[in-house]
């Protein structure tokens, strides 16, 4: 465990943290001193891993099946995870999909999909977890606030994708989603911020970066000169978790190497 335990005391759930992004996240967490809830859709072995890996290093952690687009599944984990610790202190919304196709090829399904899971799965797991931190009530001795949710989104909830018409409509939705929440519960000391990653170095994505000629071509959108790494996106997530981004409400943190900076506008425009 990670001497510097700034989450000693807390506990949290993670969506889709059976591998990627979410894996290092609920990693990321209980090194930080935090128990871990971790949920998956699909993959239990995967999530069994993580929640070993965890308790190798000393910490705690369980596993969750749940589908967050469906209403009694997340009300169900919601359950679970107070029955076994007594509260929610931090949600990470991070399970999401991709449908991709051409536009004029989508499907009403295709469109669907990725909206239930990467929207209206982040309205319902925020819904349960705002629930669960009114009925717990503050407990200043483990966080100045009353919970903390961070929605893990992408940059392009403000980067247009051609043939990913409904990934970014459900991304650009999560954006003002989380600003809503995070101006309407503020004065009740529940802070909502967001974090976009770029091109993070992940299994989903490995078609892209997985050869030389893939990672040239990223290379070309990322200023930095580097692929992103999931302990890039874990480390930023405990900061938000914890105290010490206590005045931080409704931001949303591009993890990018400068993507948002249009790069192709360095040598002319």
């Amino acid at each position: 465990m990670d001497n510097n335990a700034v989450l000693e005391g807390q506990r949290a759930l993670v969506t889709g943290a059976s591998s990627g992004i979410g894996k290092s996240i609920a990693l990321g967490l209980a090194g930080a001193g935090a128990k871990v809830v971790v949920n998956y859709r699909a993959g239990g072995d995967k999530a069994a891993q993580v929640v070993e890996e965890i308790k190798d290093s000393g910490g705690e952690a369980f596993a969750i099946q749940a589908d967050v687009s469906s209403e009694s599944e997340v009300q169900e984990m919601f359950r679970q995870a107070v029955q076994a610790w007594g509260s929610i202190d931090i949600l990470v919304n991070n399970a999401g999909v991709q449908k991709d196709a051409p536009f004029h090829e989508m499907t009403l399904e295709q469109w669907n999909a990725a909206l239930a899971v990467d929207l209206t799965g982040q309205f319902l797991c925020s819904r349960e977890a705002v629930r669960e931190f009114k009925r717990r009530g503050m407990v200043p001795q483990i966080s100045r606030a009353l919970g903390k949710i961070i929605a893990i989104s992408s940059v392009h909830d403000t980067i247009p994708w051609a043939g990913h018409a409904n990934y970014t409509a459900a991304k650009g939705g999560v954006k003002m989603l989380m600003k809503s929440i995070a101006q309407e519960l503020a004065p009740e000391h529940i802070r909502v911020n967001a974090i976009s990653p770029g091109a993070i170095k992940t299994d989903i994505n490995k078609s892209v970066w997985g050869t030389p000629e893939g990672m040239e071509g990223l290379l070309k959108l990322v200023p930095a000169g580097r692929i992103g790494e999931v302990e890039d996106i874990a480390k930023a997530v405990v900061w938000l978790a914890s105290d010490e981004s206590d005045y931080m409400t409704g931001e949303t943190l591009y993890i990018d190497g400068g993507m948002m900076l249009y790069p192709s506008f360095r040598t002319g425009g």
